[in-house]
């Protein structure tokens, strides 16, 4: 990792001080920590209910310590989870050439920043590869290997790089066409049964969501992401208090990486049927609707 230049790692918080606070810990036990730089971007208040727990927050941010330069920007206004994440990784971005991202309800192994490096650098001039993802699904399915390829990216913990980060049409200007087309929305969700349903919400307005426009671009480009086969990263944000999700039952559920590994073999970008249909089987229409149905019914027996 001598020769590597590290990325700098952006940590998104909003007004969760419990999840914050499990996060910035376990980024503090990262073997590569006190080499990386940390900057973090905090929403204002949406509501002025919310304002006394940004203000925990920012209060809390301020003694954050254990990284080589801690920058942090607060908003005045609010700007939801997707503005602030596409303005504050194009700000950095654009300086650094790549970054690490991070938000304030995942938990990481101590060799996630090992990792995560040592596959920007792997990659960097990979014209398709599209981003690293830190997360892994617990997989049925025997991989030997350090990592596996999809052509979904993932948002809990992931890197990229400016190129391929400033190529990205926010707008998605060529929606209609999508639309209209059935072949399309078909091989659109090749990578998960959710993927055109959540395209079409988010060009309606019915939700707020960069990362479909991340994928949507990546699956108009025909890229791949690259995931470790043991999870670097654990989303602790499904519960009481979560801004976009709420769920008793968890069928993201995964195990972090204790190995302590600092070197990791990648190679060549290539799709393994076996453990991409392992993968899918996440986004599967059963999948999704079990788990839909577990917690609908969840509290109401809860309640009982």
């Amino acid at each position: 990792m001598s020769n590597i230049t590290l990325a700098p790692i952006l940590l998104f918080a909003y007004k969760r001080l419990d999840t914050l606070t499990r996060t910035v810990a376990a980024l503090q036990q990262n073997y590569l920590a006190k080499q990386s730089e940390l900057f973090v971007f905090s929403d204002a208040a949406k509501t002025s209910s919310d304002v006394t727990e940004i203000n925990e927050v920012r209060k809390f941010l301020k003694t954050i310590t254990g990284f080589k330069n801690i920058e942090i920007y607060e908003s005045d206004k609010n700007k939801g989870l997707s503005n602030s994440i596409i303005s504050g990784v194009t700000q950095v971005i654009n300086k650094y050439g790549k970054v690490i991202v991070l938000e304030d309800d995942l938990l990481t192994s101590t060799n996630f920043l090992s990792y995560m490096n040592e596959g920007l650098e792997h990659y960097k001039t990979n014209q398709q590869v599209f981003s690293i993802s830190g997360y892994s699904y617990q997989l049925k399915v025997d991989n030997k290997k350090d990592i596996y390829f999809t052509k979904r990216g993932s948002s809990w913990g992931w890197g990229t790089w400016k190129e391929k980060w400033e190529k990205v049409d926010w707008e998605v200007k060529d929606y209609d066409e999508f639309k209209k087309s059935s072949t399309l929305q078909k091989d659109f969700n090749k990578m998960g049964s959710d993927l055109s349903s959540m395209l079409k919400k988010q060009m309606d307005g019915k939700m707020d969501s960069w990362a479909i426009r991340w994928c949507y671009h990546q699956f108009k480009h025909n890229l791949y992401s690259v995931y470790p086969s043991v999870s670097k990263v654990k989303n602790i944000g499904f519960g009481d208090g979560a801004t976009h999700t709420f769920d008793y039952f968890n069928r993201y559920e995964t195990s972090l990486d204790e190995s302590g590994k600092l070197n990791f073999i990648f190679g060549d970008p290539y799709i393994d049927k076996k453990i991409v249909n392992a993968f899918l089987v996440q986004f599967s229409l059963y999948t999704r609707a079990k788990y839909k149905v577990l917690n609908t019914i969840a509290p109401l027996i809860i309640k009982r």
